[in-house]
């Protein structure tokens, strides 16, 4: 038999836990773990996908290498675009620390 003051959060508790996870965290660090929560859990349903399809592809890469290449095409495709290939963008910096 289950004891009924053992069981999921309700409204409430879910206040004072939100509370103290911003008292351990810092409000500024919140965003930055959902968003390492997140990429972690798209990955991780990327990879059980691929676990049930079992496709047996000669080059399996990871969702990051996918990733990066898709940005690289992007990058490619955005250069043969602009007006002055081979441009290069510099960064301006302001090194008047006092």
């Amino acid at each position: 038999m289950l004891n009924p003051m053992i069981g999921m959060p309700q409204g409430a508790e879910w206040l004072v836990i939100l509370a103290i996870v911003v008292l351990v965290f810092g409000a500024a660090k919140l965003p930055d773990l959902a968003r390492s929560s997140g990429q972690a859990l798209r990955i991780f349903k990327t990879e059980t996908k691929n676990l049930r399809d079992n496709d047996d592809d000669d080059d399996p890469k990871s969702p990051e290498q996918r990733e990066i290449e898709l940005r690289n095409e992007a990058q490619a495709q955005a250069e043969a675009r602009s007006e002055t290939p081979g441009e290069v963008l510099r960064e301006r910096r302001d090194d008047t620390t006092a």
